[in-house]
């Protein structure tokens, strides 16, 4: 089976598992609807030629509350998947994730400085918008701080990363110390969460995503390349230092825009990625879209979770729960090398 016929396989069938998902959640919740009047409630509102007679209830219910929130979720699992099969790859360290460079750490400065400062930040940006461009400025912020003489080695953009996330990190904390009746907000922002998801959310992160993933794609092949070390690359003819730059912005994108409409969601681009490694290989030009799919279905599957208890919880804790001791998993049952 070649290359390409593998990862069409799998992207089909992780395809319609997603569907599969996003169908069963869009059911679940304080009033029940079976999958059969979901998806005629579905295609009734793309398709009214259809003629399918839904309640109109059940149609509100699906269309209007929960697609929006679970139609996200799959957007920013999809990301952030993604920009950790990127970080892995290229750091060639399947311990690495998403946030490694700041990015996160970028995006909650910007978010908990629009909820607990008295005064509205420049440029009229509000929390989401404040993420996005505060996690892009942290992640070309460390980009600088790691890069001499038109060289970027990947040993000091992580320990730049690290130095970086920490001070955020005391940042944030001192933010917390002052946040006054807005602690609860922010803590419940950090934990990651999707609540209140909008259309306008999904229209605009579905309009993102995409494009910067068939970058990715395109750059599949140099990926690989990239596994056996940046001398080895150089002599294959991959201009190292360009294509790093290229992933490292596409990710660094990717990553702010899906913490900037949830917080801070830990271990789906950790975990997901190095499980789907162990399934498919590692050859990027399959790992790239599996891990995508998978990361899009996984929190979907953990939001409705996280949204189907007595109270709702962020689902920030429920990927930790299921995360860790899963990745504990692998560590105890499985060799981890490097990439």
């Amino acid at each position: 089976m070649t290359v390409r016929t593998r990862a069409l396989a799998w992207s089909g069938g992780l395809s319609v598992l997603l569907v599969a998902v996003v169908l069963a959640s869009a059911g679940v919740g304080p009033v029940a609807i079976p999958p059969v009047t979901v998806t005629k409630a579905v295609l009734g509102d793309l398709l009214p030629s259809t003629g399918f007679a839904v309640p109109k209830t059940h149609r509100v219910i699906v269309v209007s509350v929960r697609l929006p929130r679970i139609l996200l979720a799959a957007l920013v699992g999809f990301a952030l998947a993604t920009a950790g099969v990127v970080m892995q790859g290229f750091f060639r360290n399947p311990m690495a994730d998403p946030s490694i460079i700041g990015v996160s750490s970028g995006a909650a400065v910007g978010a908990v400085a629009t909820i607990v400062l008295p005064f509205a930040l420049p440029f009229g940006l509000e929390l989401q918008g404040a993420a996005f461009a505060s996690a892009l400025v942290t992640a070309f912020a460390v980009y600088l701080l790691a890069t001499r003489d038109g060289q970027t080695p990947t040993a000091t953009l992580l320990l730049a990363g690290v130095a970086v996330q920490t001070f955020l990190g005391a940042v944030i904390s001192f933010m917390l110390l002052h946040s006054g009746q807005s602690l609860r907000r922010v803590v419940y922002w950090l934990m990651g969460h999707l609540s209140g998801a909008t259309w306008h959310e999904v229209a605009v992160a579905a309009s993102l995503l995409p494009p910067l993933f068939v970058v990715l794609l395109v750059y599949t092949d140099d990926m690989n390349v990239l596994l056996l070390g940046e001398s080895d690359a150089h002599s294959l003819g991959i201009e190292v230092e360009r294509t790093k730059r290229i992933l490292l912005a596409v990710s660094s994108v990717v990553t702010a825009a899906a913490v900037a409409v949830s917080g801070v969601i830990g271990f789906v681009g950790l975990v997901v990625p190095h499980a789907m490694r162990l399934v498919v290989g590692p050859d990027h030009r399959v790992l790239l879209p599996t891990s995508a799919l998978a990361g899009a279905s996984f929190l979907v599957a953990t939001d409705t979770l996280a949204r189907s208890g007595a109270t709702e919880i962020p689902v920030g804790i429920v990927t930790a729960a299921i995360g860790a001791p899963f990745f504990l998993y692998l560590l105890r049952t499985r060799e981890v090398h490097g990439l």
